[in-house]
């Protein structure tokens, strides 16, 4: 819905491509691969052309709805799978250290 009311589509650009670049966004690109990252700056770099000369992309070459899809998520959700089993190992190692609780 969001992506029919933006005008983002029309510059070719997929709605994690307008995404701010907060600390936790830049670093789930840099666990992007390559070939996706690279399509991401051309998304962007394109939409800044076109942007600068007052163009949108023909409509044929508008993203669609049924494209766009959050292409961020997956590498976002292994970053906090990895913060979780570190924060799991730094409670079970502080278990071992504190000594039980005699009653």
């Amino acid at each position: 819905m969001v992506l029919q009311c933006s005008w983002f589509n029309k510059l070719g650009l997929l709605q994690d491509d307008t995404l701010y670049e907060s600390p936790d966004v830049t670093e789930t690109l840099k666990r992007l691969p390559e070939d996706v990252y690279y399509e991401r700056l051309f998304h962007i770099k394109r939409a800044l052309d076109l942007s600068m000369k007052h163009l949108i992309l023909p409509k044929e070459q508008w993203v669609k709805y049924d494209e766009d899809k959050p292409y961020l998520e997956p590498y976002h959700h292994s970053q906090l799978m990895v913060l979780l089993s570190l924060v799991a190992k730094c409670l079970q190692q502080e278990a071992w250290r504190t000594p039980a609780m005699q009653h």
